[in-house]
């Protein structure tokens, strides 16, 4: 292994924290190829001393930089160049607001469309605006682009959109290097590119397309999770309401499925929780109903099993998002365009 010491450079006016100043100049040095894999950069105690800084501070970068897979540590004798980094490579940071089949879809077809030319790397924030806050101002200024699901919770909102602390991070990246995903950031202005869902207007025209079959019903049943740890925008509800007022359906919201539901004959239910759909198909067969002409279901969102077992669903195109988030980076598209959502009958309906 070479002994090579890089030189660190700080800005004592720049607002970027000393940790990411360390980290940056680490990489730079290793896409100019003046640190090459194999060789020795400074300890933290040396940095530390060279530049006043608190061990904490550095060993913060290290860290980073450690998770990364950029340096490795070797016990008694140092820290080392572990990869290189291609100038040619865009770099993405990928932000979803919780792991699930759907998000992960979307994540794939991002990634595959991406190609070789990409390095992508994935963070959850699991829906809470701090955590996300704090994600972008340790990496601001280090991808190329930021791709970001804005999904947020609270105990006592529940789902929202829109955070002002978020906002204030979101509005340090510059425009043509952000893009929304899934959902809408007005405030952000037009020059922000999104791929989203309008997640009332969806549902209801989705359910509009389902009207033949869901005119066979007398009462429609939307069950709609409160108690989640990710919880569902409120504009599903609202969508689903506004049909069921404009075409004079019956309707109830649940909770959730409750053990032994006191089911009917030409009821139908739309239903957004996996758990839930398992359940209520079980206690269709237990209650010895014919799923699709005495009970009709309709699941929120598309799996392959939905598909395997002929379950109807009202669905975005997951991996139609991450394609089409990719070619606006690839071919520099700042728009927004609305996902495409459609009724599938599988004939549970």
């Amino acid at each position: 292994m070479n002994e090579v010491k890089t030189l660190v450079r700080l800005d004592e006016n720049s607002r970027i924290p000393k940790y990411q100043q360390i980290v940056n100049s680490i990489i730079e040095d290793i896409e100019n190829a003046h640190l090459l894999v194999g060789d020795k950069i400074p300890s933290i105690n040396e940095i530390s001393e060279e530049h006043y800084l608190s061990r904490d501070t550095v060993e913060k970068a290290y860290n980073q930089l450690k998770e990364k897979k950029i340096i490795l540590s070797v016990k008694g004798k140092g820290y080392y160049v572990a990869k290189n980094i291609s100038t040619s490579k865009l770099s993405v940071l990928f932000l979803l607001n919780k792991l699930s089949n759907y998000k992960l879809k979307t994540y794939n077809s991002f990634i595959d469309s991406m190609g070789a030319d990409a390095q992508v790397d994935l963070n959850i924030y699991h829906c809470d605006p701090r955590l996300l806050k704090n994600i972008l101002n340790e990496n601001m200024g280090a991808y190329d682009y930021y791709v970001l699901m804005p999904h947020f919770k609270s105990e006592h909102e529940g789902h929202y959109n829109l955070d002002e602390q978020v906002m204030r991070c979101l509005k340090k990246i510059p425009s043509e290097k952000l893009i929304i995903m899934d959902n809408q950031i007005p405030q952000l202005g037009e020059s922000v590119s999104a791929i989203y869902q309008d997640f009332k207007n969806d549902i209801y025209n989705a359910l509009c397309e389902g009207i033949f079959q869901l005119q066979h019903y007398e009462k429609l049943m939307l069950v709609y999770p409160l108690e989640t740890v990710y919880p569902y925008p409120k504009e599903i509800l609202m969508g689903f309401k506004k049909f069921c007022q404009d075409f004079d359906f019956d309707f109830e919201v649940l909770e959730t499925v409750y053990p032994e539901m006191e089911l009917r004959p030409k009821d139908a239910f739309v239903v957004i929780e996996e758990n839930d759909l398992v359940n209520l198909v079980k206690q269709v067969r237990e209650q010895h109903y014919e799923l699709g002409r005495e009970i009709g279901i309709i699941s929120y969102n598309d799996t392959p099993l939905k598909e395997l077992l002929g379950i109807t669903v009202i669905s975005t195109d997951f991996k139609l998002m991450g394609e089409t988030a990719a070619y606006m980076i690839k071919k520099n598209k700042r728009e927004a365009v609305k996902n495409v959502f459609k009724f599938i009958n599988r004939g549970s309906i």
